[in-house]
């Protein structure tokens, strides 16, 4: 798309850097005035999309505009939606003009008589009727209401009259017939009060009635009557997502929360106003303070004047909250209400709290991350390279981890950092073999190590600046053996989970580092993402050879029978209490008659016994195989490593992993 932006790269970058979650965006002139307001369910797809292909003359000209973007994480799309609408009630942008719309979004009503009737609405009127809302998914809110008429025969007219004979819907069983005096006042409220659970968000019972429903309907061969109480659950459940950024409290509120990576700090506030999301900002700055004293930090920087506090203040666990209420009553003689969250107090009183404070916990984290690109994370790989005396800045870092269960399915995770950030183009899981079965930790570090290096060096590709073992003094003098053998000369560190410590080769006294300290920092995020690597590889190897091959022992069923299985029942177990309890739903399921369904619950019953008596004759098979420090490291070792790993040099043991941003 051609451009007369100079900015265009800029604005380009900034779309490739947006996070793979959803939100909404702005697109800002020169004078930072809104242009255009749009919601994702991917920000970076959305966002990149307008720099790709051929587009209208509006798209070009809004680009051509444009001198920034800037953009709101939310929990899901659900937020974004309502949150857009808001900001373009709010701004009013040009670009927006087409899609302006002054009708709000539906809710329910529930109206203050002594008979009420349910129904949406758009508009509100005090009559003392109760409102839930807003909902903008209108096919889900008719969803839930056609449920609850199915469900509570409660009053269809608009107006109440006293009649002498009831109408259609008694007859059909919608409707318990007021008019006629065939309910009394009592009953007809005890269906108010358990419709108005589900509105509230505590409806776990209802949806457990409703699915007891659709069973007994299943079990009748009534299919229909089932999927409408299937669909029913899935809207009552749609209906019921958290909506943050649109509610009925007129008080003004902010929601503060942190997050910090060494000393870079990001601080997000949410701003409430009149009911609805008006605003984040986004406040960025460094300290070393201790986290609990973050906020109080940047209390007086942000409220710089009387008329920015507003009534309500939201803020972090763990935060002093008396020290905050004296400074603003004796800074600004206001008396606002400041909750630390966390509270028991708070907690059950509303969950819509917690989730405003958790979408100001992923803005926040999402810009450290933003941070962290920008300058490459240049303090921490400085602070290593002069604590562990590096001859250049450790650029890229390679990390390993160990996972396996009992010894069983042992793998080995690779993971690149590049500038201080995750190279996710650059991992790699190791199937281990001379492991397997047994637990040796060292063992299996030697392997990994011996494979990646191996390969390295035959390939003649680059080696890392640093490589970090998730473990101690062990671990660390195993690969160090490994890197001799091979003529390698490449720094190692370890860090051990018990105290954060670092360890060294050869050095039995480990390096203690301040928590808030840059290069713990580094090598923290590089454990951790080793170790969920490592752990999500192990997980899918133990399904796809624990579950999904169980269940295609079973008579008549083959891999998409199995895949189906697992989605809905995830272990044999589970599968075979079904096949006892509900044959038919199991049966309508799978597309199989009743007669194989019971066949295959008699074998999964075989199944799960012989592995029961397995379990029990082979629990001292396998014994751990006794290991010293790890530096008692022969050299021969090394050589029976490479040769396992030159025997198998084309399998699945060295395997490129890439995974998408949203990992």
């Amino acid at each position: 798309m051609n451009s007369d932006n100079p900015r265009r790269e800029i604005l380009h970058e900034t779309a490739l850097k947006a996070p793979s979650s959803s939100g909404v965006y702005l697109w800002r002139d020169t004078d930072g005035t809104v242009l255009y307001v749009g919601k994702a369910k991917i920000l970076k797809n959305r966002l990149s999309s307008y720099f790709s292909g051929q587009k209208d003359i509006k798209t070009q000209t809004l680009v051509n505009k444009a001198h920034s973007i800037e953009y709101i994480v939310t929990e899901n799309e659900y937020e974004a939606f309502i949150l857009e609408n808001n900001l373009i009630k709010k701004y009013k942008p040009f670009f927006n003009i087409n899609l302006k719309d002054d009708k709000s979004y539906p809710m329910i009503r529930i109206t203050n008589e002594s008979f009420p009737r349910i129904f949406r609405t758009r508009t509100m009127v005090k009559d003392g009727s109760r409102y839930f809302g807003p909902y903008p998914d209108l096919g889900s809110l008719d969803a839930f209401l056609d449920t609850i008429k199915t469900l509570y025969p409660l009053r269809q007219c608009r107006k109440f009259v006293k009649k002498d004979s009831p109408c259609l819907y008694f007859h059909m069983g919608r409707c318990s017939a007021p008019c006629c005096g065939k309910i009394s006042k009592d009953s007809y409220r005890e269906f108010i009060e358990e419709i108005e659970p589900l509105l509230d968000g505590n409806y776990e019972n209802t949806v457990k009635n409703l699915e007891e429903l659709m069973k007994s309907a299943a079990r009748n061969l009534q299919f229909e009557k089932a999927a409408r109480l299937r669909d029913g659950i899935a809207a009552m459940k749609n209906l019921h997502s958290r909506n943050t950024v649109s509610d009925f409290d007129d008080d003004s509120r902010d929601y503060i929360e942190f997050f910090a990576e060494g000393s870079l700090v990001s601080v997000a506030v949410i701003s409430m106003r009149g009911g609805i999301m008006t605003g984040r900002d986004i406040l960025r700055y460094r300290s070393l303070q201790d986290e609990t004293e973050l906020v109080q930090e940047f209390f007086p920087a942000y409220y710089t004047c009387r008329e920015t506090v507003p009534q309500h203040i939201f803020v972090p666990q763990n935060t002093d909250g008396e020290l905050l209420r004296k400074w603003l009553k004796e800074t600004y003689k206001v008396r606002t209400k400041l909750t630390v969250m966390g509270t028991r107090a708070i907690d059950a009183q509303d969950s819509r709290h917690r989730a405003a404070m958790d979408m100001a916990k992923q803005n926040a984290k999402e810009d450290i991350i933003r941070r962290q690109r920008e300058q490459g994370d240049i303090p921490a790989m400085k602070e290593l390279q002069e604590l562990l005396g590096l001859k250049t800045m450790p650029v890229r870092i390679e990390g390993f981890d160990i996972a396996h269960i009992g010894g069983k399915m042992p793998v080995a995770s690779l993971i690149s950092f590049l500038n201080g950030n995750p190279d996710k183009a650059n991992y790699r899981y190791f199937r281990l073999k001379t492991t397997d079965g047994y637990i040796d930790d060292f063992a299996s570090m030697r392997e990994a190590a011996t494979r990646r290096y191996t390969r390295l060096v035959n390939d003649k590709k680059p080696l890392p600046d640093l490589i970090m073992i998730d473990g101690g003094l062990g671990q660390v003098n195993a690969v160090q053996g490994v890197l001799d053998a091979l003529e390698l000369d490449i720094p190692i560190v370890g860090l051990a989970k018990r105290d954060e410590e670092l360890y060294l080769p050869g050095k039995s006294e480990p390096i203690s580092l301040p928590k808030r300290s840059d290069a713990l920092r580094l090598l923290q995020r590089v454990r951790d993402e080793t170790h969920r690597f490592a752990t999500s590889r192990n997980q899918a190897l133990r399904t796809k050879e624990n579950v999904v091959s169980r269940f295609e022992q079973l008579p008549g069923i083959g891999p998409k029978k199995a895949k189906v299985i697992y989605e809905t029942w995830k272990n044999l177990a589970a599968f075979a209490d079904a096949c006892t309890e509900d044959p038919e739903i199991v049966a309508a399921r799978l597309g199989m008659t009743k007669e194989k369904i019971a066949v295959c619950a008699v074998k999964a019953r075989e199944i799960l016994q012989q592995a029961q008596e397995k379990r029990a004759a082979g629990a001292d098979r396998f014994a751990p195989v006794p290991v010293g420090s790890g530096s008692s490291y022969s050299v021969g070792s090394v050589a029976a490593s490479l040769a396992a790993a030159a025997l198998d040099d084309d399998d699945d043991g060295d395997l490129l992993v890439a995974e998408s941003d949203a990992d």
